[in-house]
């Protein structure tokens, strides 16, 4: 009898330990599933965001209003908050023996410098020059077509530092890989921004706006680290490692895109009545801007690829470079020529299409890992 009862328990432990297995199968599937037709449909999305904020900006603009008073430094509080939302999972990644590590694999750090400071400055001017004074020239004036250069060099002569954590997120770049980078950068624009935009440009009162420089280091780079290494430690310590990779950090897994989707309302909505009153000079603007984007990103990348290094260090190389330092370049650009100059609306069409450019350029690269297997 107690052989029976104890089988017979046995044989209702499996039948429940199968049904949690499956509704825990189910489940995951579920949440994949929705996670998958969000990241499949997030162009769609881009795009309403995008329509949403420049209404929001024309009809309601006491919002932006608002929204814009809330800054340090030139630096919009908000859109910083959503950026450590989005950066902050993959900063539980990092751990410091991987940061140790990455000296190890120098070559992605010399292609990431060697294409940020000695090819991406001189090929935006480049592009800008063609594109402004020569195929535009009947559309553009003189004048304005200097100070629409003058914007696009500040846009190209300043690499990117927080967001290219969000765009390493949404390719599973190597997180203590992409931190080392983006430090190293952001040492080399102390010293090689003024320099390069004298040259390009021929100003001599060229001044580096310090304030707006170490607090957006501070505040993307320094905060968002602490804090990811801090969890790291104490969801480690309480639940193990495998918590933390298989359950703590799933939790995380749309926080990237809806950030992405929120800031784009943000910055769309702040720059509504720029955008309806100069849709034509956007666009001249926008085309060699978006040119440099893609040809900066499939270099780097490009090289990456031939030195057989791994995705996970190549896709953060390519997009360190095509993204841009577009609160340092629009703070120099209203410095130098003044808020209402071309050269600023220059650097604002910079802000406009860098996160819609730098998705599809996330999308490239999802499917280039796809089709590789990788």
């Amino acid at each position: 009898m107690r052989a029976f009862r104890a089988e017979a328990n046995a044989s209702d432990m499996a039948k429940c330990a199968k049904i949690i297995k499956f509704k825990g199968d189910s489940m995951k599937k579920t949440n994949n599933k929705a996670i998958g037709s969000f990241q499949k449909n997030l162009s769609l999305w881009v795009l309403i965001c995008m329509v949403f904020g420049t209404l929001l900006g024309k009809f309601i603009p006491a919002i932006p209003q608002l929204l814009n008073k809330l800054s340090i430094a030139g630096i919009s509080v908000p859109i910083a908050i959503l950026i450590w939302v989005m950066i902050y999972p993959m900063m539980i990644k990092v751990d410091f023996q991987s940061i140790k590590e990455v000296g190890k694999n120098p070559k992605g750090l010399f292609i990431t410098w060697i294409t940020n400071w000695l090819i991406k400055p001189f090929t935006m001017f480049a592009l800008a020059y063609l594109f402004m004074f020569v195929i535009f020239k009947s559309f553009i004036s003189t004048q304005l077509a200097t100070e629409y250069l003058a914007g696009m060099v500040l846009l190209g002569a300043a690499p990117c530092t927080a967001m290219v954590f969000v765009w390493s997120t949404l390719t599973d770049g190597n997180p203590a890989y992409t931190v080392v980078q983006v430090a190293t950068n952001d040492l080399i624009i102390l010293l090689a921004f003024v320099p390069i935009v004298k040259f390009l440009l021929g100003v001599s009162n060229v001044v580096v706006p310090y304030s707006t420089l170490f607090i957006s280091i501070f505040l993307f780079v320094v905060v968002p680290l602490v804090a990811g290494v801090l969890t790291r430690v104490v969801v480690t310590k309480k639940k193990g490692k495998e918590y933390l990779e298989n359950n703590f950090l799933h939790k995380f897994d749309n926080a990237t895109s809806i950030g992405l989707l929120l800031t784009l309302v943000l910055i769309f909505s702040s720059q509504a009545e720029v955008i309806i009153n100069n849709p034509l000079h956007i666009i001249l603007i926008a085309v060699p801007l978006i040119i440099q984007t893609y040809l900066i990103f499939f270099l780097a990348f490009g090289v990456s690829k031939l030195l057989k290094l791994p995705f996970d260090i190549a896709c953060p190389a390519g997009m360190i470079g095509a993204s841009n330092f577009f609160e340092l370049s629009l703070a120099v650009s209203i410095a130098l020529f003044g808020t209402n100059s071309g050269a600023a609306l220059a650097t604002t069409v910079g802000v406009l299409t860098e996160v819609p450019v730098m998705l599809s350029l996330v999308k490239i690269a999802n499917n280039a890992k796809a089709k590789a297997n990788i």
